[in-house]
């Protein structure tokens, strides 16, 4: 009797394995069939997420499904019309426009994932799929007696894709730069705050992803003391294999 409970435990345990992985072998060829690009962003700015091959009858892009990947989640943003259940903690910050695109608001740490636009036409799927990949540049700063760090740092899903570098212009001197893998440090003494107004440093922490720079951040350092604060200019470009 133990053995055929055995039996039946290992066929149910196979059974499951199987369901799994014609699941997960299923997902990745619909989404292999898709068209592919990224975008970065900083935190708490506005991001854009298009939809390609969007059908033009359709009421309220009725048609349109937007579907999430990220931190082990699956969640399903938008269907039939209108924001899901499923994305309620964070429906506030998302809205979808008249073309079909995904709009998010004040992009956080949680945003980080893999967006999937499908398109169907009587319950079918209709075209390609439009695949985005959304990764978050963070900037801090840290202060320690006569120096200042500024930490810039990309978080993005499933693995490190970008390279992270520190770009100075102006005098560099007591100016101490490193980089690793998705982040880069820029360290200087805080003598460089003191200068004459007509006379600052202008600092960049350029985001590349394949050699295509994705985001470049501009930071000036305030003469008077004052502290170093963020420049509203943002570049962004996106990448589309």
């Amino acid at each position: 009797m133990d053995r055929i409970r055995w039996i039946m435990s290992s066929l149910l345990m196979l059974q499951v394995q199987f369901r799994d992985n014609l699941y997960i072998s299923l997902f990745f060829s619909a989404a292999a069939a898709g068209t592919y690009s990224s975008s970065t962003v900083r935190v708490g700015d506005e991001v854009t997420l298009s939809c390609l091959n969007v059908t033009d009858d359709q009421d309220q892009c009725d048609s349109t499904e937007w579907l999430f990947t990220g931190s082990g989640n699956r969640v399903t943003l938008f269907e039939h019309g209108r924001i899901q259940e499923e994305a309620k903690a964070k429906s506030d910050r998302l809205r979808v426009t008249e073309k079909c695109s995904l709009v998010i608001k004040n992009v956080a740490d949680e945003d980080i994932g893999r967006y999937i636009c499908k398109q169907f036409r009587s319950g079918e799927l209709d075209g390609e799929c439009t695949v985005v990949y959304l990764s978050v540049v963070t900037m801090t700063e840290q202060k320690n007696d006569d120096t200042v760090t500024l930490f810039c740092s990309v978080l993005t899903y499933g693995g490190c894709v970008h390279t992270v570098k520190w770009l100075c212009e102006g005098n560099k001197t007591d100016m101490k730069t490193t980089q690793l893998d998705c982040s880069g440090t820029v360290t200087f003494t805080t003598s460089h705050l003191h200068q004459k107004s007509e006379h600052y440093e202008l600092l960049k922490c350029e985001v590349t992803h394949d050699q295509d720079v994705q985001l470049s951040s501009f930071i000036r350092l305030q003469s008077s003391g004052e502290k170093p604060g963020d420049d509203p200019t943002t570049t962004i470009s996106q990448t589309t294999n």
